[in-house]
């Protein structure tokens, strides 16, 4: 299900306040979820929110449907009711609809970006919201801002039937990944992708093609999926980068990404075909 099938993007809010709304409200990062018998999801209460939570910021994100949806930034004195709970984005996949989730990671971006861009980079001044575009200007120095993107690669590696798996000190224990990094100054897409395996486990990759992406918003990128060749060389995991690399045959598969995860999509691929 694509997001933009039921969403419509917008940065000025309806002049009509008692009209269904959607509230996806932050609080140091952390989501605010409302718990029913019917599952959990974000608040609808506009009222509750805007008398009580202590709202530093607000944003106008657009329409899902009937219901218009707004970001908050929320101050750390606000206290979540009997029925709500503050939770990492990360944790309330699969635990509110799939589309609130989408809605989510664009509201956490669009919150992180508006308290980054008080201020401009170039000369300091206070910056202005722009009224009928996602951007802030400064009125100082004309310098304008928009939600930044850091586009990232992330490649499925396949030698004849194993698949490239490594791990990242970082990772939980047992957990293993596709190879993937930030895109540099200067490069195509496809030489990232040559680049990041070869930097990371010493390996030539070939017949790169395009798989997917998927928006990312921890904090703020953009995945581009990708599958590709072994093409030559001997694994040398690069220990600044990895704890280990190794080929895994699809019915030997380790612990992997959750499905929320490009990552994931990229091995469950591999492990149908």
């Amino acid at each position: 299900m694509s997001l933009y099938d039921n969403f419509v993007p917008g940065v000025t809010p309806s002049q009509k306040t008692d009209e269904p709304s959607l509230w996806f409200a932050f609080q140091e990062g952390n989501l605010l979820v409302r718990q029913s018998t019917a599952g959990d999801e974000v608040p609808t209460a506009k009222d509750r929110l805007t008398a009580a939570a202590h709202t530093i910021r607000q944003q106008y994100l657009g329409r899902l449907g009937g219901q218009h949806c707004y970001s908050l930034e929320l101050t750390p004195k606000f206290t979540a009711g009997p029925d709500e709970e503050f939770r990492p984005l990360r944790q309330t996949f699969g635990k509110i609809p799939e589309l609130q989730f989408a809605i989510a990671g664009l509201a956490y971006q669009v919150v992180e970006w508006d308290r980054t861009h008080q201020f401009c980079g170039c000369c300091g001044a206070k910056t202005e919201a722009l009224e009928n575009e996602r951007a802030k200007r400064c009125p100082g120095c004309g310098l304008t801002n928009y939600p930044r993107l850091a586009p990232a690669v992330i490649v499925r590696v396949s030698r004849d039937d194993q698949l490239l798996l490594s791990r990242s000190p970082h990772f939980p224990e047992g957990m293993y990944s596709v190879q993937a990094g930030f895109v540099e100054p200067g490069e195509t897409l496809e030489e990232a992708v040559a680049r990041e395996v070869a930097e990371e486990v010493g390996i030539k990759t070939g017949n790169i093609k395009y798989f997917g992406s998927q928006p990312w918003p921890f904090p703020n990128s953009l995945m581009i999926g990708f599958t590709a060749d072994y093409a030559g060389g001997e694994l040398k995991v690069n220990r600044d980068e990895l704890e280990d690399a190794r080929w895994f045959s699809a019915n030997e598969l380790p612990r992997i990404s959750s499905r929320m995860s490009i990552a994931r999509r990229l091995i469950d691929a591999f492990a149908a075909e």
